[in-house]
């Protein structure tokens, strides 16, 4: 683990930056640096994925509740209802990013991981944004998606295995290139973070549980309630003003920040 101040804020980074499409990944390798901390740890890395998920469980829980009573309900009828599409729709969305994640983590780990690769993928996913958010049609919601955009967007949400992708934003994009509305294309998104920090969180903590590190309990709740908190607000503001600010700010925050990873990277 590391200490309660750069824990405190890296927390408060990760829960921000999990669902604002803007990459975490590339703010947990620069704050690093700039401050000259050690690597966070495995425990701090699941401290921040239980807190985010509790918060995308509490605040979507009763459309959680009737998409899960709705796809149980499917399963014993002919014609699914809206919230039975949707639930299969997050299923096969979460497919890919699962097969990629059980293929590719290894990779991932060993040779993707650089500040180059950060800021490259930072760079060029965000302008990929900007192209989707441009030449949106923005006139599908999500009962409109069929089962083969649930599929795009699952493989476009596995390239967020690359660190600077961004999970929230590449989905997003895909959403929007679909023709979906910003807010429902960032609904969805925010939808599919839930199986996806499951998966990823999951992963991790079997890795701690056969390690030898040692623990501190209190430490890691402290770690999840922070994340947890900030990304609950995150979600709430982003769903509220996503259609009004659209994409751009984002866009050229993501520029901002690859500009000054690539500075990391060849000046510093």
């Amino acid at each position: 683990m590391t200490d309660w101040y750069s824990a405190t804020l890296l927390a408060f980074v990760q829960g921000a930056t999990e669902f604002l499409p803007i990459s975490s990944s590339a703010h947990l390798i620069l704050l690093p640096n700039l401050f000259g901390w050690t690597d966070q740890g495995l425990a701090f890395d699941i401290a921040v994925h239980v807190g985010t998920l509790l918060a995308t469980l509490i605040y979507f829980r009763h459309d959680l509740l009737r998409i899960i009573s709705a796809w149980f309900a499917s399963l014993f009828k002919n014609a699914p209802s809206q919230d039975a599409r949707l639930g299969w729709m997050i299923i096969i969305a979460s497919i890919p990013v699962a097969v990629a994640g059980l293929l590719f983590h290894n990779l991932v780990e060993e040779y993707l991981r650089s500040t180059l690769v950060i800021a490259s993928a930072t760079l060029l996913f965000g302008l990929w944004l900007w192209y989707s958010d441009r030449y949106r049609r923005g006139e599908k919601n999500t009962d409109s998606l069929s089962y083969a955009d649930a599929a795009l967007i699952g493989c476009a949400q596995a390239l967020a295995l690359i660190p600077g992708t961004s999970r929230s934003g590449v989905t997003i994009t895909m959403g929007l290139m679909l023709g979906l509305t910003r807010r429902d294309a960032t609904r969805f998104a925010f939808l599919l973070a839930i199986p996806a920090i499951f998966m990823a969180g999951g992963w991790q903590f079997m890795s701690l549980a056969v390690s030898d590190n040692s623990v501190d309990w209190l430490q890691i709740v402290y770690i999840a309630a922070v994340a947890g908190g900030v990304a609950f607000l995150v979600i709430h503001w982003l769903l509220k003003v996503v259609e009004k600010i659209g994409m751009v700010p984002f866009v050229i925050y993501r520029i901002l920040l690859a500009g000054i990873l690539f500075g990391v990277e060849f000046v510093i």
